[in-house]
């Protein structure tokens, strides 16, 4: 304790003296336990109980005994709604505008959230609660998510007393970017074991609270689990993959017909509603050949098993409370973050880090692996057409502020505060991200602090809806509500909405130019009659509501260029340097802060000692990225026919291309002794080296421009995770057997791109 806090007598001896305790933090008398779980992606109509003929059976069984609330709406982008749930305020105010990975230097977009934003762990924690996050996080800055950073931004950092998950947007689902508390950790399991990420989430909630039983039968907890699912890639176990062959044959068009007819018969929705059209940038299902009709409806395929794997697992987590007897005065909060994500493009994707390259995906390409998506070898995302399904009844999508990128699913179950009555029944108030906090603080009984750890706290942007837990008739709180995403900007007031849409990166109609669509949203929920020359007068005081939150909440300046010199001139917090060394063994580097050899003149050189008495010499150098994309250079042992070993350059362009620079050690060239073995590189022009001599040549056309994997995949020497760069040639850790001292990569020059023609193919692409 402090000595000023001291509330008992010190004397010059102890019997003259009377000690004194501080109390500890007690939560609330009856204070619920609390889990909140954030879906990736998932839009509005694709949970079984919003529409859906997808199997979610656990958020069904959630629905039944709790509410459904048809009128939920995010931010319509990942990092800014979950910077939303987490601190009750708006994105914008808390630096969140965008996804950390396209954070620029603006108080609304820098990707810093200010110790004056606190998150919902750091006000409950005083309280007397445990406070665990598991699963994907998106909210630390990019080049802050590796071992030499500071960690007041990572979960441990906000508040969370217990960490385990993953820092970026997505992740490899079969051998996932792992951190624990504090450091990065290597995956559990392998895909050989069957492993797959989201159930090693689920058992880490588990294990959390069993932890906290061992000792406290009586603390309550907090446990913010978000999950990788549904984000592309959409991996499940091939199990569950199976289990949907054939289920969308029938295509985008009826089953969106069958989503909202659901919807209307759950009172989801008014019987008025109308289906929003199709966009004419998505074609006919009854119009695709016969190829495109197969793979979109493998990927979808694969979408649906991911969900309802997902929604398994969660039931294992339901059904442990339960037998633990925790259900019934917990909390449960389950929402998605944005609407169906549109990143597939109009013929789906088998690795999305293509995009981020200007590299083609095709549907050609597609069909030749079919029986790989869902698997550990793509980067599999589905297209257009079921984008726009799983959005019914709405228009647009994902970093979009029309409907379709702002509704989302959200279920409360807590069978000590909502009435027997009323389980199963359907809210219709309009809710917001930021509500969850305050919603929480409400039943929980705490007031939300003005100072923690020190520091002055803005005012919570949410209102809570608490009393709608337990009366369906309660007033409607939160009535009005800014939007913007990338240039895309909306206004809800009463039951009215004004929305912009604006393509991202493209400079035409302009941001002042745009103009304001204008809907009832009661009358017409699915935005399908622009009013706004019918009402010009409600136009202008929706616009000039908008304009007085964009100043109050750092929305300004406008920008929709996700690649932009804002991005891509970001200063780095580690200092870019000529000759990058890497010692054996370690854990990954990610991607942001590891050597940039992406497009530029490097070499990498391995210091080696083989020993006398090694039989085969093998095993990975160096590794950066994995099977979606990345390079691997590495020694393969020769064979028992006397075969000599080989020294190997693989560069995989995202799945693309695989660049292969091989060559044969001479005999001789790796005695017993210290060796450096080398990758020479000047675009195009590759070489081998041993000891300083060319043992071959080769070229790598093209190089990855913009990122070698979108999944949090590092830098390694000496091993490899499972499913590297080069795939079938090795797997698994793949060790070098003999003694690496240190792998040094120098680098040459600047990288051999251009930003704003690279960006400007990218969205030719689209």
């Amino acid at each position: 304790m402090e000595a000023a806090e001291f509330g008992g007598r010190i004397g010059r001896y102890h019997w003259e003296s009377e000690a004194w305790w501080p109390d500890e933090p007690a939560p609330p008398a009856g204070a619920p336990n609390v889990l909140v779980v954030v879906l990736d992606d998932v839009g509005y109509a694709q949970v079984g109980c919003f529409g859906s003929d997808i199997a979610t059976p656990t958020l069904d069984r959630l629905a039944a005994g709790g509410l459904r609330y048809a009128n939920f709406h995010t931010t319509a982008l990942c990092s800014p709604t979950r910077a939303a749930v987490l601190t009750g305020r708006n994105h914008h105010r808390v630096g969140m505008g965008r996804i950390i990975d396209l954070a620029t230097g603006f108080p609304g977009y820098d990707a810093r959230i200010p110790p004056s934003a606190a998150m919902l762990p750091a006000m409950l924690t005083p309280h007397g609660y445990a406070a665990y996050a598991v699963g994907k996080w998106h909210l630390t800055p990019e080049d802050e998510e590796h071992l030499g950073a500071r960690r007041d931004r990572w979960p441990l950092g906000r508040g969370f007393e217990r960490f385990y998950g993953f820092f970026p947007g997505e992740t490899h689902q079969f051998v996932p970017a792992l951190a624990h508390d504090n450091h990065l950790v290597e995956p559990p399991a392998s895909y050989d074991d069957g492993y797959h990420l989201t159930a090693d989430l689920v058992d880490r909630a588990i294990e959390n609270v069993e932890d906290l039983r061992n000792v406290d039968v009586d603390k309550p907890w907090f446990t913010y689990l978000a999950t990788g699912a549904c984000h592309s890639p959409h991996q499940a176990p091939a199990e569950w993959v199976e289990r949907y062959r054939g289920h969308f044959d029938r295509g985008w068009d009826e089953w969106r017909d069958a989503a909202l007819a659901k919807q209307k018969a759950e009172g989801l929705l008014p019987e008025h509603t109308e289906l929003s059209e199709r966009p004419e940038w998505v074609p006919a299902w009854a119009d695709l050949s016969e190829v495109e009709r197969r793979v979109y409806a493998r990927y979808m395929e694969a979408f649906a098993a991911y969900l309802s794997h997902t929604d398994h697992e969660l039931g294992r987590l339901v059904d442990r409370l339960d037998a633990m007897g925790e259900l019934e005065n917990t909390v449960i909060v389950v929402l998605s973050d944005n609407g169906a994500s549109s990143e597939g493009g109009p013929v789906g994707s088998l690795n999305d880090g293509r995009v981020w390259n200007a590299l083609p995906r095709t549907v050609e390409e597609a069909d030749e692996h079919l029986d790989e998506i869902g698997g550990p070898r793509q980067h599999n995302n589905y297209p257009w057409g079921w984008t726009v399904a799983g959005n019914t009844p709405f228009r647009r999508w994902k970093r979009e502020t029309h409907e379709g990128g702002v509704a989302d699913p959200l279920i409360v179950h807590w069978p000590a505060g909502v009435p027997e009555s009323d389980r199963g029944a359907v809210r219709h108030q309009y809710v917001h991200a930021i509500d969850i906090l305050p919603t929480l603080l409400d039943v929980i009984g705490i007031e939300a602090p003005t100072v923690v750890a020190g520091v002055d706290q803005l005012s919570i942007d949410g209102t809570s809806f608490a009393a709608s837990l337990r009366d369906g008739g309660a007033p409607e709180h939160h009535t009005s509500q800014y939007y913007e995403m990338l240039g895309c900007r909306a206004m809800y007031h009463d039951g009215w909405k004004a929305v912009t849409y604006h393509q991202v990166q493209l400079d035409e109609p302009g941001l002042d130019q745009v103009p304001w669509e204008l809907y009832d949203l009661r009358a017409d929920p699915s935005e399908c009659h622009d009013l706004a020359a019918e009402h010009p007068d409600r136009v202008a005081d929706l616009d000039a509501r908008w304009w007085a939150e964009a100043e109050r909440n750092h929305v300004l300046p406008l920008d929709n260029r996700p690649f932009s010199e804002l991005v891509f001139q970001r200063p780095v917090a580690v200092a870019r340097r000529a000759r990058y060394t890497y010692w054996p063994g370690r854990m990954p580097v990610p991607e942001s802060v590891a050597v940039n050899v992406r497009g530029r003149p490097h070499q990498i050189t391995a210091h080696v000692t083989i020993p006398p008495d090694l039989e085969v010499v093998e095993g990975v150098l160096a590794v950066q990225g994995n099977v979606l994309g990345g390079w691997s250079f590495h020694l393969l042992g020769g064979g028992e026919d006397g075969e000599p070993a080989r020294l190997v350059y693989v560069h995989n362009l995202v799945g693309w291309r695989r660049y292969r620079v091989a060559a044969p050690v001479p005999a001789g060239a790796l005695a017993p002794g210290d060796h450096a073995l080398a990758f020479r590189f000047d675009p195009p022009h590759a070489e081998l080296l041993v000891d300083g001599d060319v043992i071959g040549t080769g070229a790598v056309k093209r190089t990855v421009w913009s990122r070698f994997s979108l999944t949090g995949a590092g830098l390694t020497a000496g091993w490899s995770p499972d499913f590297s760069p080069a795939d079938d040639e090795y797997r698994g850790r793949f060790e070098f057997t003999g003694t690496l001292h240190r792998v040094d990569i120098d680098v040459d020059g600047v990288p051999a791109i251009d930003p704003e023609q690279e960006a400007d193919d990218i969205i030719a692409m689209q």
